[in-house]
């Protein structure tokens, strides 16, 4: 295995200074990630990729589809689904570590208004694991007037499938799943993660409801339901139900920050990388490494599913890409926003567009994940090619 490495093409006073930038011919990358905004897959988009530590930041194209102001390494994006890992998995991770949830209780422990026939055998694990037999949607946001009405109705939901048995991507599961991290630490979700996570990081751009500069934001969708375009305000309809604070939307965040939060990830603040030891930093959110562990390897409770604890882990036809080692743990948002990291090779992949502005029905946007993450761990590695 060979590191190839060359200067990013553009620099900001905002990116960390102390960490080396990967220095190989990036060209191979950069040309695809081109050729994909030049072709109408979205307005723009930033990739960021971490090895070891070192990284190397690339953004092309614009904000909006008419707007010249280009997009930019510290660009602010939203999040989407990542919010689901970067925020909420994160958040049980560190409830099950400081002994306030356990994984295999049921969510009734936590969440007495989650009602109805089998919930009683939902536990926060097949939550997690998008396993609860809960259906994958409802238009909270048409049917509730407020968070407490739109957590009321995700609460009694019907289940459409017994506990364990099917995987359906829920975006249901992780509403009740806010309450239950809300209910564990007597704390609202943003407020949680900043204090515990975002903040002891130096995430400074990680957050919900944004206060940046509305130009360092990248603009989503003319959205219908509110009647104009989204910008530094949550896309997903039920995350704006809920106040804009939710774990399965609602997060915005730059490439930079992520890339610090994957390179988290892969040590859980801990000295020796997934191994356990020493803590580095006293200040810095720290997770014990069986917690880590558990939440990072595939659970195969239902047959053939590629998912980890909140997580998903690469699999045929994902946004893996065909490279990735089986011990990677990615996910992905419907903005346009992905994130792969890859313990064997210290690898932290970041790529995060707007593909729906001015509109979410343009699919071109898809096959670039697993393309881009091809193309980086081809231009890293030698024994991929």
């Amino acid at each position: 295995m060979m590191l190839l490495m060359a200067c990013a093409p553009r620099t900001d006073p905002q990116i960390p200074t102390a960490r080396t930038v990967l220095k190989t011919n990036w060209s191979p990358v950069t040309s695809l990630l081109d050729s994909a905004i030049a072709a109408g897959a979205a307005p723009g988009a930033v990739l960021g990729v971490s090895v070891g530590g070192q990284r190397y930041l690339y953004a092309t194209g614009q904000l909006t589809r008419n707007e010249p102001a280009p997009a930019e390494p510290t660009t602010v994006y939203d999040l989407a689904s990542l919010t689901k890992v970067v925020g909420l998995t994160t958040a049980v991770m560190l409830a099950v570590d400081d002994g306030k949830l356990e994984l295999d209780a049921p969510v009734q422990r936590y969440v007495p208004a989650f009602e109805g026939e089998g919930k009683e055998r939902v536990t926060i694990r097949l939550l997690l694991a998008h396993a609860s037999g809960l259906p994958a949607w409802r238009p909270l946001f048409r049917e509730t007037e407020t968070r407490d009405q739109a957590f009321a109705l995700a609460d009694t939901t019907a289940l459409i499938s017994p506990p364990g048995t099917t995987e359906v991507y829920s975006d249901l599961g992780m509403i009740v799943l806010t309450q239950v991290v809300e209910a564990a630490y007597h704390e609202r979700l943003d407020s949680l993660l900043a204090r515990r996570v975002f903040q002891p990081l130096g995430m400074t751009s990680v957050r919900f409801l944004p206060t940046a500069d509305r130009n360092r934001i990248a603009p989503t969708e003319l959205d219908p339901w509110r009647g104009r375009v989204l910008r530094g305000e949550v896309h997903d309809e039920n995350a704006a139900r809920l106040d804009g604070v939710s774990g399965h939307a609602g997060l915005f965040g730059s490439a930079p920050d992520l890339l610090t939060f994957g390179e988290w990830v892969m040590t859980g603040g801990q000295a020796d990388g997934w191994t356990g030891g020493p803590r580095e930093h006293s200040d810095r959110p720290t997770v014990s490494p069986p917690v880590r562990r558990e939440f990072t390897r595939r659970q195969n409770l239902v047959p053939g599913s590629p998912r980890a604890l909140g997580w998903d882990t690469p699999a045929p036809g994902s946004s893996a890409g065909s490279f990735l080692p089986a011990t990677s743990i990615g996910h992905t948002g419907f903005t346009g926003t992905s994130l792969w990291i890859d313990p064997e090779h210290q690898l932290v992949i970041v790529l995060l567009s707007n593909r729906v502005h001015p509109t979410r029905d343009n699919p071109r946007w898809a096959p670039m994940r697993a393309a881009i993450a091809d193309r980086v761990m081809t231009t890293l590695f030698e024994d991929v090619r």
